[in-house]
């Protein structure tokens, strides 16, 4: 029999193709629901790419979407790199510059950044990233679609520093060249939900252009899209004393806090409730279809950082994948919770000298409308 050991093919393995590339790097993996603090986990370091950094593979990513942490040493530059896919990068701690450009060098952008700052490494460009700061690193959130991709093309070289692939799009002429400091406001149709469209957002937590996300809760939100990609981000933000109301979705949206104070709670249908705290820093990625729900626990307006991968958005979003799905119970009203929630949620608050604003009626009518704090025309 012929020996085919030395064929180029990929045979079927109960590892899929990324995990088992993730056991050829020399940094730290950590597979985890919840990461308390980012800005703290221990990374290590990645000689090929001259920082210290970690992969985070939280359990509802699913292979769909990989987070990764990176540190940029103080005053230092990392080497020019080039990946396959688009990258979505948000800013933990520091300042720093990124530099954008193709393969000849001959039309570049670079632009500056500061903690709470997101941004897009545009796929097939070349990119160095810079620390401004030389007495402190910088730390970067790395968000993108590696796993679901290697999953269809399982060859790793493909992806980085790859000499035959090259931009398919041009991000340097002059409407996309604005949109790497300014982004801008499309609403489609009239829509209640508008979108801002860009390349890089200078402070997602300051980000005050909001508009009411009805249906949720009194929250309010900010719907983030990246020119020529499928991903975009939410900023979902709660007033003081509020939470939104549990639901569900797919796999692979990261979630971050750029600050406030707070607690989530995910539990798959008929199961175990579990609850994590949160604060500025902290991350997790509900499983696909687990029920999930936000409390602002915080003096403040309470907001998280929700990334989305392309996926979502072929379905509409949120609601859009419910229905997709023949999900007939993709959110449950606070008519319906579990009593518990509730009391859970107000003893925190007390615990906190926090008064509680969530309106009586929402409890006894699931039509209550809620009073909102930001125009919907804003």
């Amino acid at each position: 029999m012929e020996n085919k050991s030395n064929k180029n093919y990929e045979v079927w393995h109960p590892i899929p193709r990324y995990d088992r590339w993730l056991e050829t790097l020399d940094i730290p993996v950590y597979r985890e629901y919840f990461v308390e603090d980012l800005r703290t986990l221990r990374l290590g370091p990645w000689q090929e790419r001259e920082c210290n950094a970690a992969i985070v593979v939280f359990a509802g990513q699913e292979g769909v979407s990989e987070a990764r942490v990176s540190e940029i040493p103080p005053g230092a530059t990392l080497p020019a790199f080039k990946f396959t896919l688009d990258e979505y990068v948000y800013v933990l701690e520091g300042r720093g510059l990124t530099t954008v450009w193709t393969g000849g060098g001959n039309r570049q952008k670079t632009f500056e950044w500061q903690k709470h700052s997101f941004f897009v490494l545009p796929r097939g460009y070349h990119h160095r990233l810079s620390n401004a700061q030389g007495s402190q690193p910088a730390r970067l959130l790395h968000f993108n679609c590696l796993p679901l991709v290697m999953a269809v093309v399982p060859n790793p070289q493909f992806f980085f520093n790859n000499p035959s692939m090259q931009p398919d799009r041009d991000i340097f002429d002059t409407e996309d060249e604005e949109l790497f400091s300014e982004a801008k406001l499309v609403d489609e149709g009239g829509r209640r939900e508008a979108y801002w469209v860009g390349n890089f957002f200078p402070d997602l937590k300051a980000w005050d252009k909001l508009r009411p996300q009805r249906g949720r809760g009194g929250a309010s939100v900010a719907t983030l899209m990246f020119p020529g990609t499928g991903v975009r981000v939410g900023l979902p933000t709660m007033p003081i004393g509020t939470y939104k109301k549990a639901h569900r979705h797919g796999a692979g949206i990261v979630i971050v806090i750029p600050g406030g104070e707070g607690m989530s709670v995910m539990w798959p249908e008929g199961g175990e409730k579990q609850f994590f705290p949160w604060h500025e820093g902290s991350a997790f990625v509900p499983p696909s279809h687990w029920y999930h729900q936000h409390f602002n626990l915080g003096p403040v307006p309470g907001r998280y950082i929700a990334i989305f991968p392309p996926r979502h958005q072929l379905f509409g979003g949120t609601r859009g994948e419910a229905k997709f799905q023949n999900d007939p119970h993709p959110q449950i009203e606070y008519t319906e919770e579990d009593p518990a929630v509730r009391h859970r949620f107000e003893e925190e608050l007390r615990s906190r000298g926090i008064e509680g604003r969530m309106p009586p009626q929402c409890y006894v009518d699931s039509n209550y409308e809620w009073a909102y704090t930001v125009d919907s025309e804003d």
